[in-house]
């Protein structure tokens, strides 16, 4: 039996701990009782960092998912976006007929379907790209199929909501811009995914 009088700190199995002054017998209760806190405090903290880690990955999908679902109510219909766009495009262009502002809007708003689903395909590759046993390879090109579907899905999903929504209108053809800016987001990851392993 080793009987020692530790007056600082002590050792307790690959963990540095601190032991207050008196008796410590190593495989005895104090020692036993020391090794199952910090196991205890080393399984929680990574159980925490666990969370957070997947939080890193759909917390950002979900959060622009939300901000999709906010831009096709009525804070994003063509009546709201004629009173912002109009008078700057009317001052960058005078001379403009209202036909051509109508015009130009409409490509903004459009151009805006098509930047907010890169995005969105973008983040969801990431998803699953991420949400993978650490012991797994990345499948990047898995990830991209997987994204894409979830992109078109939410596309046509928030269409539907559209045609809830009196001053907007949900058509196919909106959904296939959107499943079009989908696909341009993710022809960028894997530029950036080659480029990232060239390296």
């Amino acid at each position: 039996m080793d009987n020692r009088r530790l007056t600082g700190w002590g050792r307790t199995g690959s963990a540095r701990v601190a032991v207050p002054f008196g008796r410590y017998r190593e495989g005895g209760p104090v020692s036993q009782a020391l090794t199952f806190s910090i196991r205890s405090r080393i399984d929680s903290i990574g159980g925490v960092s666990g969370v957070f880690q997947r939080l890193r990955y759909w917390g950002p999908l979900v959060l622009w998912m939300g901000v999709i679902y906010w831009a096709s109510a009525d804070s994003g219909s063509g009546r709201r976006g004629s009173r912002l766009f109009g008078p700057v495009l009317r001052w960058l262009m005078p001379d403009a007929s209202g036909t051509t502002i109508d015009e130009v809007i409409f490509m903004v708003r459009k151009g805006a379907h098509v930047t907010e689903y890169a995005v969105l395909a973008w983040l969801a590759w990431r998803f699953f790209l991420g949400a993978r046993r650490s012991t797994d390879q990345p499948q990047p090109m898995r990830a991209a199929f997987m994204a894409w579907g979830v992109s078109v899905l939410y596309a046509a999903s928030d269409e539907w909501h559209q045609t809830f929504v009196p001053t907007r209108v949900g058509t196919p053809w909106d959904v296939a811009i959107d499943a079009a800016g989908a696909a341009l987001g993710l022809i960028l990851a894997a530029v950036w995914w080659r480029w990232r392993n060239r390296k």
